[in-house]
């Protein structure tokens, strides 16, 4: 069998139709009935050959399949994209009915072989769901590193952009889902498991072509599936309950992959599809989103995605990442393929980054995550801030529990504050630092181990009041028997304490018990 690295997709290669759900069917059930999941997967490469396929390294998984067990044939079949003798295939698979339907051909140099037209990927879904990710030959592997030399309309396969949002997305059951520019289908999988109805849109053909056989291979219920930038595709009048996108963001000079270039200048792209989800989303909806913006000479990036906020919207924007120009463009011709090209040609596309960085005075470019929660709030809640540090995913509850504590602030001036009764996050350790033998420390912090795996930095009395809630006594209650026991006048002691048990409790370290 060959060895080769798999050849780069073509764009205009045949997919598998759509029209025999006989056939779809047949093969997700072989699929599974030969551990072709993402349990499987793991346990028969182990975590060094898994974890190398994320790089786009091929050679320890072909390894760890030179055996003659179905589930091997199919990895190389499927994932790393290898002909594979018919007969082999035959004891796994419907060899005919799949290549009748375009799942498989006839290998072009050999008669007793057959090749995949497409990736088809492991994915664990929700719930312990065994599904499956279609994407263009190439793209499983290592996300978009696995692909070579690109095509413009090329649909990718799950990559750590797309895993990202799944996990940050809320899902409780809604009525109505949008996915904008949903590539392979991912967002719209995970959306068909607690909405009623899921739209799903992309400016490229192809990939509402994937996402169907993404979605039907899954064994998911099929979207609504519209051609179209943005929200183009979308009547005024329909609105949603949850809108997510994983866009084409990258802030490039050109609009050359359509993948991951939005074909507008700078972070508009981003901005546009902000500002636009507003008036898309039903009351107490959520819109959600992975985006870059750009840091411009002069100007706070912060008061930057402030202004992106739609009327009618509260908003938390995290920022995960900053990249200075360099460093960004690098990444992303690297994407590309770009470093494969001869270097005149790579140094000139670098020069074209930069030049348009430098025309707009961008410095950096920040990569994060957005979401937007309608709210009929006459004051909404808009936090912009930096978390760089590792988090847990899955982060949607933790998302969803961060609005229903902004609701709460907003609900309770200090007297109802004071008034309420609060107790201590679960996974939260106060950690004292100090020289050693030092009477006093220097700092008191509050460490989640849990959700955000946040770090604040108390006094003596934030750390005593989070210490002793339990839901038992009221706020002001506990903070009268802190001021008897510091010896503090408790009027002075409960008029400066309110704003730092609002940030305890917007922070998550603090719950309101009841």
């Amino acid at each position: 069998m060959s060895t080769s690295h798999p050849a780069p997709p073509a764009a205009s290669a045949p997919l598998p139709s759509t029209d025999r759900p006989d056939v779809t069917a047949a093969l997700r059930d072989a699929l599974r009935a030969a551990s072709f999941t993402a349990d499987g997967l793991l346990e028969l490469l182990g975590a060094s050959a898994y974890a190398a396929l994320a790089r786009s390294e091929v050679v320890p998984a072909l390894r760890a399949t030179r055996g003659d067990t179905p589930l091997e044939a199919l990895v190389r079949l499927f994932l790393l994209q290898q002909p594979v003798p018919l007969a082999r295939v035959a004891a796994a698979l419907p060899v005919e009915a799949c290549v009748e339907a375009g799942w498989l051909t006839r290998a072009a140099d050999r008669a007793d072989e057959v090749a995949a037209t497409v990736d088809v990927r492991p994915y664990g879904g929700a719930d312990g769901d065994d599904w499956f990710i279609v994407s263009d030959l190439g793209c499983a592997v290592g996300g978009a590193g696995g692909i070579g030399s690109r095509q413009e309309s090329v649909v990718l396969g799950v990559g750590g952009a797309s895993t990202t949002l799944a996990g940050l997305t809320v899902r409780t059951p809604v009525g109505a889902a949008l996915d904008l520019g949903t590539g392979s289908g991912i967002q719209a999988l995970h959306a068909s498991r607690h909405a009623t109805r899921v739209t799903a849109t992309d400016v490229n053909p192809r990939a509402l072509h994937v996402t169907a056989l993404t979605l039907a291979l899954s064994g998911a219920p099929a979207a609504d599936l519209r051609e179209g930038s943005l929200f183009e595709p979308v009547p005024e009048e329909e609105t949603y309950d949850l809108i997510v996108s994983n866009p084409p963001f990258v802030i490039s000079p050109d609009a050359r992959l359509t993948y991951r270039d939005g074909g507008m200048a700078g972070d508009d792209l981003c901005r546009t599809l902000v500002q636009q989800a507003g008036g898309r989303l039903n009351p107490g909806g959520f819109a959600q989103f992975l985006a870059n913006w750009q840091h411009v000479e002069g100007e706070d990036w912060q008061e930057r995605l402030r202004s992106w906020v739609p009327r009618g919207c509260d908003a938390w924007i995290v920022q995960r990442e900053v990249q200075d120009v360099t460093q960004y463009a690098e990444l992303w011709l690297r994407d590309a393929g770009d470093h494969r090209d001869d270097t005149a040609r790579y140094q000139s596309r670098y020069d074209a980054w930069l030049d348009a960085f430098e025309a707009r005075k961008v410095k950096a470019v920040g990569f994060g995550w957005i979401t937007l929660r309608r709210s009929e709030a006459p004051e909404p809640s808009v936090i912009v801030e930096e978390w760089p540090h590792s988090v847990e995913q899955p982060l949607g509850d933790v998302v969803r529990a961060h609005f229903d504590r902004v609701d709460f602030l907003r609900a309770h001036d200090d007297a109802a504050l004071l008034a309420g009764h609060f107790r201590l996050a679960a996974e939260v350790v106060q950690e004292q630092v100090g020289l050693p033998g030092a009477e006093d420390p220097e700092h008191v912090v509050l460490r989640q181990y849990r959700g955000m795996r946040r770090a604040t930095t108390v006094d003596t009395v934030g750390a005593g009041f989070a210490g002793v809630c339990d839901g038992t006594l009221s706020a002001g209650r506990i903070l009268d028997a802190i001021a008897q026991l510091v010896g503090e006048d408790p009027v002075a002691l409960r008029d400066r304490t309110p704003a730092q048990i609002r940030l305890l409790v917007e922070q998550g370290f603090l719950e309101p018990a009841g």
